[in-house]
């Protein structure tokens, strides 16, 4: 049985910091040092040694904790810290630390799988605030949240900045969707991990996680006989039956198969 993204009450931890890719970097290369490193605030400080009392508190408290020490997978900064020992390239961390930090960030995760993934086809690739803000006002109503209308722009410009740094949105002002594309090694790390937490076959191929890069059902087939031709799964199709086979090994070892050894 699968076990699902955790229920995250909505919050509003993003108007704090988007993908802050160089310091959940940081700490997970200090962690994997030193594990207490991944500890506590205090241990943190010792990384982030410019950061304020604030930044320092907004930083391992709202962005590190709850992607990397407390989501699903839990402990994911020790699973980035064996993707980082590999030195892999800087398109596969980002994927990576996106998809950590997206099943952690229920708002993050929901307005890629649910709003973005419907534009596909559409001719207007402009992503503007104001549909961010609408989008957001709905979630909260239905959540019962009433946020200022201050704390809902913040959000709604965390979002997408983060979205912006992890390569899927494009424009320093004006926001529009990317030609992003997801790497073939990224693809099965992520796919390992899913089906480590239980996805099974059939599930693992529509999973909702591909949704976060923005993966029509062709394109993740296409992924997964893409992996199966370079030897990192085995997958076979006949019909709607689907069978995906991964190496009866660690992820680090995995991770290290795919990518090398590193430094």
């Amino acid at each position: 049985m699968e076990q699902e993204r955790p229920i995250i009450p909505i919050n509003a931890r993003l108007l704090k910091g988007g993908a802050l890719l160089s310091d959940m970097r940081q700490l997970v290369i200090a962690a994997a040092r030193n594990p207490q490193a991944a500890a506590s605030v205090d241990a943190a400080r010792a990384v982030l040694t410019k950061a304020t009392a604030a930044r320092l508190h907004d930083v391992y408290i709202r962005a590190f904790k709850p992607r990397f020490v407390q989501g699903s997978p839990p402990e994911a900064w020790r699973l980035a810290a064996a993707v980082e020992s590999c030195s892999p390239d800087e398109s596969v961390v980002h994927s990576f630390y996106y998809w950590i930090t997206a099943r952690a960030e229920p708002l993050l995760y929901d307005f890629v799988a649910d709003e973005l993934f419907t534009r596909l086809g559409a001719a207007d690739r402009e992503v503007r605030i104001d549909e961010v803000l609408a989008w957001l006002e709905v979630r909260l109503l239905a959540a019962g949240k009433v946020w200022t209308p201050t704390v809902r722009r913040k959000v709604a410009r965390g979002m997408l900045a983060a979205l912006r740094d992890f390569g899927l949105l494009e424009g320093a002002v004006r926001k529009r969707l990317a030609a992003f594309r997801l790497a073939p090694e990224a693809f099965a790390l992520i796919a390992f991990l899913l089906h480590e937490l239980g996805a099974e076959a059939g599930r693992l191929v529509s999973h909702r996680d591909w949704r976060l890069f923005l993966l029509s059902d062709t394109e993740v087939e296409r992924l997964f006989l893409e992996c199966h031709q370079r030897h990192w799964l085995r997958y076979q199709v006949a019909g709607q039956i689907h069978r995906v086979e991964f190496p009866e090994t660690s992820f680090q070892e995995y991770a290290h198969e795919l990518l090398g050894p590193g430094d």
